[in-house]
């Protein structure tokens, strides 16, 4: 008999199970509260019924991520301006998967926030752990049939709304250092080179950090906004780790962290900044999240 921890399933999986959970709830407060959820059933159930660790591990993840959507939903409908999710500071494993990197990116996660729950849970189930209708419907009290028809509505629906275009790394890296070198210069031109004429900003401050409350959009508009940050923030340390699996920016003013932004690459521009400002939300980033699928 082996005493490694790994033997025992629950900790095997739990990063999935921590995946699974952010995903459905775009925080990562709240999916460890659910995977906590999950190891107390774990605890208490007889493992000799179980055929199947894993997939009944992620079942039960899953109704009660389920539970915790329906409520911070409501919770989220008082929110001060706009909602963005939580932020993980991320491996470049988690980059080097194209299709895990997609799924937990800023840009994917705030398009499954227009899903309802059940759709949401069906989508990242399949879509991004593979896992079959059948399990997916014991899951969230559907049958297969009925999951089918809610993953093919929730993929036109996603597939309506996502960035089109997934680009390397390298490239995500050149263009943010591009836009992070202008935007410390205060260099309009060159901040309007790197834009796309369509560029969106979201931004998240829930009512703590100074944020637009709302999405503002449009290369000029963002490129004036953006060209005064040089007078307004000297001695600002900027830094582009991994956040969500792709290379973002991290902004240290006056040696505290206060904001982090993600971005969206398509043919060589930004598309969409997404800044994250509300403090709450910005307490994960000096430590790797561990996302599996």
């Amino acid at each position: 008999m082996t005493d490694d921890p790994f033997d025992d399933p629950f900790t095997a999986h739990r990063g999935l199970l921590f995946t699974v959970a952010y995903e459905m709830l775009g925080s990562a407060a709240d999916a460890d509260d659910v995977v906590q959820e999950t190891w107390l059933r774990w605890a208490e159930v007889d493992r000799a019924t179980v055929r199947e660790p894993r997939a009944y591990l992620v079942r039960v993840v899953t109704r009660q991520a389920l539970n915790r959507l329906r409520t911070v939903s409501r919770r989220r409908e008082d929110y001060v301006g706009e909602w963005l999710p939580e932020p993980l500071l991320t491996s470049p494993d988690v980059a080097d998967d194209v299709e895990l990197a997609e799924s937990v990116s800023i840009a994917m996660l705030t398009v499954l926030e227009t899903l309802g729950p059940t759709e949401r849970a069906v989508l990242v189930l399949h879509e991004v752990f593979d896992v079959p209708y059948d399990e997916i419907a014991e899951a969230v009290g559907k049958s297969p049939a009925a999951v089918r028809q809610i993953a093919h509505r929730a993929r036109e629906h996603v597939s309506a709304r996502r960035p089109r275009t997934a680009v390397s790394r390298t490239e995500q890296q050149e263009v943010v250092d591009r836009f992070l070198t202008a935007v410390t210069a205060g260099d309009l031109q060159g901040l309007l080179d790197v834009l796309a004429p369509d560029v969106i900003v979201i931004a998240d401050g829930g009512g703590l950090a100074p944020a637009a409350r709302r999405p503002f959009a449009g290369r000029e508009r963002v490129a004036n906004a953006l060209s005064r940050f040089a007078e307004l923030a000297p001695g600002v340390e900027i830094t582009t780790p991994l956040l969500n699996g792709a290379v973002a920016a991290r902004i240290d003013a006056g040696g505290e962290f206060d904001t982090a932004i993600t971005f969206v690459v398509e043919d060589g521009r930004i598309s969409r900044m997404y800044a994250i400002r509300n403090p709450h939300k910005l307490g994960r980033l000096d430590e790797v999240a561990e996302l599996r699928r």
